[in-house]
């Protein structure tokens, strides 16, 4: 019988992480292979390395053919772009590492591009290696953005009963109140309302929205971001017909939000988000690009310099986001079969 389960590309990252050991691992779980048939872009000397370092067994088959791909747990089937050799030092990043996990990336967007493959998920990179190798991008949300020309995209984190947009991201505490802007805000509210339609099937998506400052500004007297920023572009997006909420102070939007009141919240700087999501999801959590055409996964975890090459790191937010993956490309299937979105994973408002 064909196996029409999505054919999910897995980037290697940073070869100097522990991407290769996490993806090892994941790649042992029969589950897995219930729900998809997962395609390896990486180096196959540094996986055979690994697998040696780690004491598994794991058959490892180069392919040039999707065809060939194979579906049964501890097979790793590997794409390899290019075919420079690739330095390897666990915990030791280099810039010929940075270039391979480039060009991991390059390929994955291609063969997603093209319709190939039906997502993609991505071990962790280090920002700083990636540049020194020539690639000027923060991270993969921006590499992947400037691959597929896309301009309006953003972050989400999944995890337990949470789906969080961010308004900004990487930024210094001291920047943020200069970056919460009513257009900023707003392109946010509405990318999370579109995804959430469009990426996770709900037909009927509620947004919250945290404020800034303590106790929602308390009508300016702990700050006017609410006031002159915030609420103009929930105002906005009401009026554009998005069920949002008003600015909710942080400690009561995510009680709200755990009991599922809201289908995503949209939050001003990382650590508003990060922190609750992390308290329930440390180990699960899951990464997911918006906006992009196509489905991009990743896990909520760095390359893990210090724990490289020892054998400890943990895959279950690898795993996490190839079974995230894998649901958003059945929605996505099922939504251009029918030309109907339904909510797919079980949960939400519809």
């Amino acid at each position: 019988m064909e196996n029409k389960n999505p054919v999910i590309a897995i980037t290697m990252g940073d070869p100097s992480g522990i991407g290769p050991e996490i993806i090892l691992k994941a790649l042992e779980d029969v589950s897995i292979y219930e729900k998809c048939r997962p395609l390896v872009i990486g180096n196959e000397n540094i996986f055979t390395r690994t697998a040696l370092n780690l004491g598994k067994s794991v058959k490892i088959s180069k392919i040039f053919d999707l065809s060939t791909l194979s579906s049964k747990p501890g097979h790793l089937t590997l794409l390899e772009p290019g075919t420079a050799s690739v330095e390897f030092s666990p915990g030791r990043p280099t810039r010929s590492g940075g270039q391979a996990a480039g060009s991991y990336i390059e390929k994955a967007a291609e063969l997603a591009l093209s319709g190939t493959i039906d997502a993609i998920t991505t071990a962790p990179i280090n920002k700083e290696t990636l540049r020194n190798a020539g690639y000027p991008f923060p991270g993969h949300t921006e590499f992947f953005a400037s691959l597929s020309k896309t301009e309006n995209f953003g972050m989400l984190l999944v995890g337990g009963p949470l789906r969080i947009v961010f308004v900004t991201i990487h930024e210094p505490i001291s920047r943020v109140s200069s970056l919460i802007t009513k257009e900023r805000v707003l392109k946010t509210i509405r990318l999370a309302f579109h995804e959430m339609k469009n990426l996770f099937g709900l037909s009927h998506p509620v947004i919250g929205v945290a404020s800034l400052n303590p106790h929602g500004g308390e009508n300016g007297l702990f700050g006017k971001e609410e006031l002159t920023q915030i609420i103009p572009a929930v105002e906005k997006a009401r009026a554009e017909g998005i069920p949002v909420s008003p600015p909710i102070s942080p400690d009561a939007l995510f009680y709200k939000a755990y009991h599922k009141e809201y289908d995503a919240v949209v939050v001003m700087y990382h650590d508003q988000g990060l922190i609750p999501l992390k308290m329930i999801a440390f180990k699960e959590s899951v990464n997911v690009t918006l906006g992009l055409p196509f489905i991009r996964t990743s896990v909520d975890h760095g390359t893990a310099y210090d724990i490289a090459g020892k054998g400890v790191a943990d895959s279950s937010s690898l795993k996490e986001a190839l079974l995230l993956a894998a649901r958003l490309a059945g929605i996505k299937k099922n939504s251009e079969a029918t030309g109907l979105a339904g909510d797919g994973l079980g949960n939400g408002r519809r």
